[in-house]
């Protein structure tokens, strides 16, 4: 089995392990969000929550992509006195300013430490 085979991928208005990617602004630097439960929310409880989203661009013209940037939700609730007992809740939800010199596609993962790793559908840019 290769980890392709566990990367699942969804409608993100049906399931809200999978992170949308969202064009804000457009030009020589370009504002990007990307987010995981846009439609339906995900708990982000101690027991249940997103870790991280991970963004990569892909060229038209080339072989690989790049790594754009990987994102880490470390804080869910917990406390020394129990789960969802904290008073910090990461929300797994960036926006950032990236500057692409050439066309392609961007793609974003998310990883629920319950149902594993997400892809999104790819954004033409």
């Amino acid at each position: 089995m290769a980890l392709k085979d566990l990367i699942q991928t969804s409608d993100f208005v049906k399931e809200k392990h999978v992170p949308v990617i969202e064009i804000l602004e457009q030009g020589e630097k370009m504002k990007i969000r990307v987010s995981v439960g846009k439609e339906i929310p995900h708990p982000n409880t101690t027991e249940h929550h997103i870790s991280f989203i991970e963004v990569y661009f892909k060229p038209d013209e080339g072989k690989y992509p790049y790594l754009v940037g990987r994102f880490s939700f470390e804080t869910h609730g917990e406390s020394t006195e129990g789960p969802n007992t904290g008073s910090v809740y990461s929300e797994p939800d960036v926006t950032f300013t990236v500057k692409l010199t050439k066309k392609g596609q961007l793609f974003a993962l998310s990883y629920c430490n319950i149902h594993g790793l997400w892809e999104s559908e790819a954004v033409q840019i």
